[in-house]
């Protein structure tokens, strides 16, 4: 946990006269209480929340950045006083907490707010002042969209959506992150990703990770798992107020006031958010600098072959020399471990006066025993935790302490030829009886394990490895490393692990941005959780490879590790990735049913829980065979599961697909359920008996028609969007079926029905009446084939399918909607709901609706159909489209079911009009 004393201070002169958005959103500039006064004095930076967020959070990074700068109130630190740094004046929007990853507009209206925000920010400062940009969650991607802009000098973001939406049910969305992909590829603007990996369970951390861009382009992206001083998954929330994640954010922000260039800003940014994928930067740099000692008799300690350099709670200041050994087969590694101290540049946040220098030495030519030694670069240096004996790791609800890491030193030494050193020199400095150092020389050989990529499918797959080796690496090539699959491992020790220095800790790398740490000593047995986001469904295509190492002291031997895959978390992953292919499935599946009700032969319609059960019994294993087969084609990773054809994942077609005709039927009994208490409620109210026969009986004339959709489809254009529409006809839909007549028993002699097509028999001087004029099937004239009680049950069943339709269609409007309702909750009608008018998405519903009767029974009018140009081919159409484009784009599954109901509009009433209208006037 983080603590603070905030203050915000509004920013009145931010008005109207920027931005009409300014009656909307408002601008904030924080202070910590006691340590600084409200003036500007410092360096620009601008946080932007995120969906559903709020200006005061930006409060975490701000105290830990003042109590930073300050080492007491209004008292500059000496580190900062010195260096001539500025303090950091943090600014914050508000936007009323806006739920911005579901509305398109609204992200476009917080992104105008806030680029006028960094105008009005820096009028405050001289010119040519530079802003830094954090921002969280979906306030990464206004950040973003801010640039190009030529004052803008850093971005880093936190748990942010890059490379997919987290809520697709907006195309708007979709143009925005394009146009985003464009900016993260060419700008040269430093942007850094922090993502919070498995635990962040708001926003896949996959679609955190940023695009690769153009060469010199700084892009990093930094899991927490792997970030020094911190070493585990954040939650979405947690991540600006985490600790171990703020106060390093807050310190960059501090150093890169100080930098010119982009350049210099990265190399700020490597130092204090590093994840130890690469070397520090400061040991590149031309200023860090270790001189070459030369060593006489008396000045060093020199150990025997093959023995470790072990030392706890060294006291005295001494070099040890450790022969390297005799190889002619391959290069060896020396491995250092430093508890709590430094090898420069890289140490914890407070170190111990221990440090530790490596050289490598050769005999000097001046005298016998005297060496010659220069340092010695290393290919991996950084920092790694220490999991506490008896505790969890990390430690819940408090993570890692970075005072306890141990820094890790790797160097390659080549054995082979001529000239080459001969000896390693360790030069330990600074011990007051605290730390420990343990060094030695391990096999360059990676254990590399070529496993059938299906076996921890089906087994457990043992590796075994050396006991007494301090550091193992192990290379997994053919298993499948992907955000999908979880596998479990165990470890296997031939001695219990005892008063170790370093526990066994595994570190697990599948992606240069991605590294898990795991503390293998636990009460056994204890089994890992290996996951992974560099390869995932809709972003990159399946990868295969990863790579495993073991670090540890030497005390604990560890004989093998046992890998299988996880079934109940590999599962997870699959119900929490998949949740759009359920709901755009599902209605595919209402689509279908739909097509194969009108594919029924005969005059009736069948009921929906015919067709269902029709449906399970025949239909369903043969679509189950047909999705097992696409998933095997190589298609792009937008469309289907966006798996690209991996025969690894054939087995989630079947297993959605089971449970999505679950849902199906589930929901349908629900919707059954719903209206028979309804009509049982109805039946107590006086007007409940009557309420089917009013509605049946209204009639209207074609003026009156015509005015009303008028007057609705203005409503929708100017006002209300078309999700409100949409909503209202579920609620007419769902009223029209919880009254609809139920076909009595009636006399056969007396059948009634509906007069769709004018008859021979009818006169051509008397013209029918248009036929949108019959509303009410209780008030027609007989008909020579269709009795009233057949077309008021198909009527019934027409509207129960059009029922379930929409039922499954609600859920894609519904979160449109919620922003509007938020909206005008919050800032009322200060501003207009742009972007969401278009009627043409809900006029298919409006007027199939308003039709009423007449329009239903065309749904199952067996005689309405004409071949190859009956609408049942535009849902069999819409079906397919959702069950391919469904999944990645869930907009478009609304789409196609309002362009499958234009077309029965357009099949079946238009002609109607037509054939009416002849009739009326030859």
């Amino acid at each position: 946990m983080s603590w603070m004393s905030p203050s915000y201070v509004m920013q009145s002169a931010f008005n109207a006269s920027w931005t009409p958005l300014a009656k909307r959103y408002s601008l904030w500039l924080y202070r910590e209480v006691g340590w600084e006064n409200h003036n500007l004095h410092g360096q620009p930076v601008l946080f932007i929340p995120g969906n559903a967020g709020s200006s005061h959070q930006v409060r975490s990074i701000a105290s830990s950045a003042t109590r930073q700068f300050y080492s007491g109130p209004y008292r500059i630190s000496d580190e900062f006083y010195a260096r001539h740094l500025k303090p950091l004046d943090f600014f914050a929007v508000e936007f009323n907490e806006d739920l911005s990853a579901f509305h398109g507009t609204t992200l476009e209206s917080e992104k105008r707010y806030t680029s006028r925000a960094v105008d009005y920010i820096l009028t405050l400062y001289p010119p040519n002042t530079s802003i830094i940009i954090l921002g969280h969650s979906m306030g990464g991607i206004v950040a973003t969209s801010l640039l190009p802009h030529p004052n803008i000098s850093t971005i880093i973001t936190m748990s942010t959506p890059h490379t997919l939406p987290p809520a697709r049910f907006d195309a708007r969305i979709d143009s925005i992150y394009a146009l985003n992909k464009q900016v993260l590829e060419e700008n040269l603007t430093p942007i850094l990703s922090l993502c919070g990996g498995a635990t962040d369970s708001m926003v896949p951390s996959e679609s955190c990770i940023l695009p690769a861009s153009r060469e010199n382009v700084y892009r990093r992206t930094v899991f927490s798992s792997a970030l020094e001083g911190s070493w585990t998954g954040v939650g979405h929330q947690e991540m600006v107020w985490c600790h171990q994640v703020r106060w390093r954010v807050a310190r960059a922000a501090l150093e890169i006031g100080a930098a010119s260039s982009p350049e210099g800003r990265g190399e700020i940014l490597d130092t204090w958010l590093r994840d130890g994928s690469a070397l520090p930067p400061a040991l590149t740099s031309s200023q860090h600098v270790i001189l070459d000692i030369s060593l006489r008799p008396g000045q060093f300690v020199t150990l025997p072959e093959n023995q470790r350099l072990e030392l706890k709670s060294p006291t005295v200041d001494q070099i040890y020399l450790l022969p390297v050994p005799k190889s002619d087969t391959s290069n060896s590694k020396f491995v250092l471990y430093l508890s709590q101290g430094s090898i420069s540049p890289t140490a914890p946040q407070r170190p111990l006066p221990l440090r530790v220098t490596v050289r490598t030495c050769h005999p000097d030519s001046s005298g016998e025993d005297a060496f010659r030694c220069t340092s010695l670069t290393p290919s991996t240096l950084k920092l790694v935790p220490n999991p506490l004996p008896g505790r969890p790791f990390p430690v819940p609800g408090e993570g890692s302490d970075e005072s306890e890491g141990v820094v890790f030193f790797e160097a390659d030494i080549n054995v082979s030829g001529n000239g080459n050193a001969a000896w390693v020199a360790v030069s330990v400095e600074g011990g007051d009886g605290r730390g420990w150092v343990v060094g030695g020389f391990v096999q360059a050989e990676v254990v590399v394990s070529m496993v059938n990529s299906f076996a921890p499918f089906l087994s457990t797959v043992s590796i075994d490895l050396s006991e007494d080796s301090i550091s193992t690496k192990i290379h997994l090539p053919t298993l499948l490393s992907h955000v999908l699959i979880v596998y479990r491992l165990t470890p296997r020790f031939s001695s219990p692990c005892t008063e170790s220095l370093l526990l066994p800790l595994l570190q697990h790398t599948s992606h240069p941005s991605e590294t898990h740490y795991f503390s293998l000593s636990l009460p056994p047995p204890r089994k890992v959780l290996l996951h992974t986001h560099a390869s995932a469904p809709y972003i990159t295509p399946p990868a295969h490879g990863f790579n495993l190492s073991i670090y540890s002291s030497g005390e604990c031997r560890l004989s093998s590790v046992e890998v299988t895959v996880d079934l109940w978390g590999t599962l997870g992953r699959w119900g929490m990735r998949y949740w759009s292919a359920v709901l755009s499935w599902s209605v595919a599946l209402v689509a279908s049913l739909i097509f194969d009700a009108w594919s029924v032969s005969g005059d009736a319609i069948p009921s929906v829980e015919a067709t269902l059960y029709r449906f399970v019994k025949k239909r369903l294993a043969w679509f189950i065979i047909a999705a097992i087969l696409i998933s095997l084609i190589p298609l792009p990773v937008g469309v289907w599961f966006g798996n690209a054809g991996e025969p690894m994942f054939v087995l989630i077609a079947p297993f959605l697909m089971a449970i999505v005709t679950g849902l199906v039927c589930v929901s349908w009994w629900i919707l059954m359920i719903s209206m028979w208490a309804w009509r049982a409620f109805a039946r107590i109210l006086p007007f409940g008996r009557s309420s089917s026969r009013r509605l049946a009986s209204t009639s209207g004339n074609r003026r009156n028609w015509i005015v009303s959709m008028a007057i609705v489809f203005l409503a929708i254009f100017l006002i209300v969007p078309w999700q409100v529409a949409f909503l209202g006809c579920w609620i007419f839909q769902f009223y029209t079926c919880i009254t609809a007549s139920k076909p009595a028993a009636s006399s056969p002699s007396s059948p009634s029905a509906i007069p769709l097509m004018p008859q021979p028999s009818d006169s051509p001087s008397t013209p029918t009446p248009p036929f949108y004029e019959h509303r009410s099937p209780i008030e027609s004239t007989p008909h020579q084939n269709r009795t009233h009680i057949d077309l008021l049950e198909q009527e019934n069943q027409s509207n129960e399918y059009l029922l379930l339709l929409m039922t499954w269609l609600l859920p894609l409007a519904a979160p449109v909607l919620a922003v509007w309702v938020r909206t005008l909750a919050t800032a009322g009608l200060t501003t207009p709901f742009d972007g969401d008018h278009n009627v043409l998405y809900v006029a298919p519903f409006i007027l199939l609706l308003d039709l009423g009767p007449v329009a239903a029974g065309f749904l199952g009018s067996r005689g309405s159909q004409r071949g190859w140009l009956s609408p049942r081919w535009a849902f069999l159409v819409f079906s397919r489209i959702a069950l391919l484009f469904g999944p990645r784009w869930t907009y478009v599954v609304f789409y196609a079911a309002s362009a499958a109901l234009g077309i029965l509009l357009m099949l079946e009433l238009v002609p109607q009009y037509w054939t009416s209208w002849r009739v009326r006037y030859r």
